[in-house]
């Protein structure tokens, strides 16, 4: 198939969505940081089933990235990007330069609060800040009719429900399951950073959380399994280890002594110079029905 459409200005963007619309067509956006892999091909595949055009963005927000972090880094490959997007189904890809997103003078910030404060809210301040404000120009400037998001930012997900829904911003957020490697190991385009012994110990946080989804849909005490998940994170040879946290699957607000309701256990850990982030779903026994 062949490439996407490239446009770079929100101007071409909104040109190319204006003719489509005049079709009657429904339009799906994707947003990206590039480095596709393929959880974010699954996710353009989604969207063609929500829109008969999709509109993948390629943005390395620099808002998202402290001084310390690894914006430098990040790894570019628009070309490769392109052809897989053609690949995947992708009609347009809009990729815009930092100045056409943020010009000279932007002085505009968009903060959600409450289901980002914790988490990684907390181990990183400015993160949901940056994500918020490039999806919502992303948002107003493509106006799509859905807008696709992969389950493993499963915190991101929930944030931009809840800015979709206060801004009353006309989008359905589509929730796309995430996408594993062979060994379980979550797909992430920060997984190329990992040396071939911190690849082969990776797999281990896709054992040990989901060990700690069978011990709480079975009624284990939450603050004891989230205790001994961080312990055998640590013995795999993750260090530090930001948080493993059992949360509700709505909110994420805390819950205690027990899972009774649907949950999430999210974890996130470094592997050397590595930040690697999972979760997974949470479903007690009583809830799921499944009494045998």
């Amino acid at each position: 198939m062949p490439d996407p459409v490239l446009v770079r200005s929100v101007a071409d963007l909104r040109a190319v969505v204006h003719v489509w619309r005049r079709e009657g067509l429904r339009v799906a956006l994707v947003p990206t940081m590039g480095a596709l892999h393929e959880g974010h091909l699954s996710l353009v595949r989604l969207a063609r089933m929500h829109g008969e055009r999709v509109v993948a963005s390629l943005f390395v927000n620099p808002k998202q990235f402290s001084a310390h972090e690894d914006l430098d880094r990040y790894p570019r490959d628009e070309a490769g990007d392109a052809a897989k997007l053609g690949q995947a189904g992708c009609d347009l890809l809009f990729a815009p330069p930092a100045s056409e997103i943020y010009p000279p003078g932007f002085a505009t910030a968009v903060t959600v609060s409450g289901v980002s404060d914790d988490l990684e809210g907390a181990m990183r301040p400015h993160f949901f800040g940056g994500v918020a404000t490039v999806v919502t120009k992303l948002l107003l400037q493509c106006l799509p009719d859905a807008a696709v998001f992969g389950e493993k930012d499963y915190q991101q997900l929930l944030m931009i429900r809840r800015l979709v829904r206060d801004l009353d911003i006309p989008v359905a957020v589509v929730a796309g399951p995430t996408v594993r490697e062979g060994d379980g190991l979550a797909m992430s385009s920060r997984n190329a950073y990992l040396s071939a012994n911190e690849r082969s110990a990776a797999t281990q946080m896709n054992v040990i959380l989901k060990r700690a989804v069978a011990d709480l849909e079975y009624g284990g005490d939450i603050a004891a399994i989230e205790r001994d998940a961080t312990m055998a994170l640590d013995e795999a040879g993750f260090n530090p280890i930001d948080y493993v946290a059992v949360r509700d699957a709505g909110d994420l607000s805390v819950l205690g002594p027990r899972v009774d309701r649907p949950a999430r256990i999210l974890a996130a850990a470094w592997l050397g110079k590595t930040r690697l982030i999972d979760n997974f779903s949470v479903l007690p026994r009583a809830v799921a029905g499944n009494d045998a």
